[in-house]
């Protein structure tokens, strides 16, 4: 707790810092956020509107689901 910064937040029990830039900054929103880890010519920048991940891989929600599941279980509470 308190030792980690990234794209899994700070741990540190202020949610208001959760979106911690590798610069130091606070981004509002997520897709900014995510864009400043972003690797230059990687992938292609997030827009405002966040899409859903399993539009692109029909089939694979209720897989997707589960592993998410792992995130907002208690281990990570």
């Amino acid at each position: 707790s308190g030792q980690v910064r990234g794209l899994c937040g700070t741990f540190n029990g202020d949610q208001r810092d959760e979106f911690t830039t590798p610069e130091g900054d606070v981004e509002p929103g997520v897709a900014a956020f995510a864009n400043a880890f972003r690797a230059a010519g990687a992938c292609p920048a997030l827009g405002p509107g966040i899409p859903d991940p399993c539009d692109g891989f029909p089939g694979s929600r209720e897989r997707a689901e589960a592993a998410c599941a792992v995130l907002v279980g208690p281990a990570f509470q």
